[in-house]
């Protein structure tokens, strides 16, 4: 078992008893939520932490760490409801009027815009808490991500555009993740990029979203590292980092029971790139990103991934 994946997630996992699966503990601040598929696996057999530690048994789980465990007929939700209420409250946002997205369309933020906002450390506070929140909102990581670059002097454009997360959030402030009841366990993911999108550096955002069975499972954006020359460069270094993050998965499912998930699909809507991973000769247009492609296109060869085109008006990332 690769026993540090689990460690570094935060898990630890029991071996086996009289045939039961595996139970799992997340434990932090002193705190411990025990999983299994059954509750008998649970509470018939107390000797599980009771023997090395006293613990009271709070029953079922319906908070925890700020996240409300609400439990569906198809499922589980995890939301954050009352932390948005809060967050909400907190900037009188309350009652303002919804709108339909995280930021603005079209509307692009600088460094060098605007007044300097009066308290710095309001900007900060909230940037923190969405991001916070990002935990059962992957719809505001494109968002978080972009307001997240100006912590260090923020002006008066970042705080709207911060405010303008929580009117989105607003109109929506119970949403979250469903982890679904489907006995299917494949794994998929989509990635895009968002090519010379930060008007400072013209650096590209990638993003990855990836699915468990139709659940969300992990999501991300973030700024690259370097300037992409070309759309495709951008989304093949997005395509790099969805699979160094099914690498990461697929052994840490391994761990809970979950096998044999490769190959996973990876969904992509640039041709170019998907070329490029299938193509096993470099050229000089793939020099920049030859470490990229190596890894890929190993994944690709040992059976871990396979790629798939998908349009951008059905991408979840598009």
């Amino acid at each position: 078992m690769h026993q540090n994946k689990l460690q570094d997630a935060g898990l630890c996992a029991s071996a086996n008893f009289a045939g039961l699966t595996t139970v799992t503990t997340l434990s932090a601040y002193n705190t411990c939520c025990l999983f299994a598929c059954h509750f008998s696996q649970l509470f018939d057999n107390p000797w599980i932490l009771d023997d090395s530690f006293k613990i009271k048994d709070l029953g079922e789980a319906h908070y925890f760490l700020g996240l409300e465990i609400i439990k569906q007929p198809t499922g589980i939700l995890v939301s954050q409801h009352k932390f948005t209420s809060d967050l909400l409250a907190e900037f009188h946002c309350s009652t303002v009027t919804p709108v339909v997205s995280p930021l603005e369309l079209y509307r692009k933020l600088s460094a060098e815009s605007g007044d300097p906002c009066p308290d710095p450390s309001l900007y900060r506070k909230l940037v923190g808490k969405l991001n916070f929140l990002q935990h059962t909102r992957p719809d505001i990581s494109f968002a978080v991500q972009h307001v997240s670059q100006f912590l260090h002097y923020p002006r008066l454009p970042h705080l709207e555009a911060g405010l303008h997360v929580l009117r989105y959030l607003a109109g929506s402030p119970g949403l979250g993740i469903l982890l679904n009841d489907s006995p299917d366990f494949s794994l998929s993911g989509y990635c895009d990029s968002d090519w010379a999108g930060c008007v400072q550096t013209r650096r590209s955002i990638t993003g990855f979203y990836i699915l468990l069975g139709g659940s969300p499972a992990s999501w991300k954006a973030k700024k690259q590292p370097t300037i992409a020359p070309s759309s495709a460069k951008a989304e093949y270094r997005a395509l790099r980092k969805i699979v160094a993050e099914i690498s990461w998965l697929v052994p840490l499912f391994d761990d809970f029971g979950v096998s044999g998930l490769s190959p996973v699909q990876v969904f992509c809507d640039n041709q170019a790139a998907l070329h490029i991973a299938r193509n096993p000769v470099f050229h000089e247009c793939t020099k920049h990103i030859e470490i990229d492609c190596y890894f890929v296109r190993k994944k690709l060869n040992d059976g871990l991934i396979s790629l798939q085109y998908v349009h951008s008006y059905i991408s979840i990332t598009g």
